[in-house]
């Protein structure tokens, strides 16, 4: 709950931090391994890992704590937002206030890519496939779709390979 609250619009950094660094839980290869497997799931990518790392360490009842122990306290937060942000939303203030959080949330996602980038796996071999998705994405305009279901097996049987 505690990732949950601190990471209000971002909270897959916070919840890096607290697994990784803080409490341990988990290398940062560990993290990196299970949040590209979270990634490819389809749903929220901090609640595929909440319910994988929960799962990892007490099976279903370890799931469903880290499920409700992130979700319950956002839950009412943004629900008490919403009903301020109907009542309030006129006021210059407070567009500048969620302007504010935007911001800082784009730059805990950021923070969380180069330290992730940092990583020993990244500084492979198997950091070409990162280049390469990126480019395939953001510059060709690849579709998703297509690029998933042409590189994914690839970089499967490398990483496979790689481990042997």
């Amino acid at each position: 709950m505690e990732a949950s609250l601190s990471g209000f619009g971002g909270v897959l950094p916070w919840a890096r931090r607290m697994i990784v660094d803080r409490r341990r839980w988990l290398t940062a290869e560990e993290f990196t391994e299970i949040l590209s497997l979270c990634q490819f799931l389809p749903g929220p990518n901090i609640v595929n890992v909440s319910i994988c790392v929960g799962t990892r360490f007490y099976g279903l009842r370890g799931a469903l704590v880290a499920f409700v122990g992130l979700m319950l306290a956002p839950f009412f937060l943004v629900l008490t937002l919403g009903a301020l942000y109907t009542q309030f939303s006129e006021v210059p203030a407070v567009g500048a206030l969620f302007r504010g959080i935007s911001a800082a949330a784009a730059g805990l996602i950021v923070a969380m890519g180069l330290q992730m980038a940092a990583s020993r796996q990244l500084r492979s071999v198997m950091a070409a496939f990162v280049v390469i998705t990126f480019v395939a994405i953001a510059i060709v305009r690849v579709p998703l779709v297509a690029l998933m279901l042409g590189i994914a097996p690839v970089s499967v049987a490398a990483a496979w390979w790689r481990r042997r």
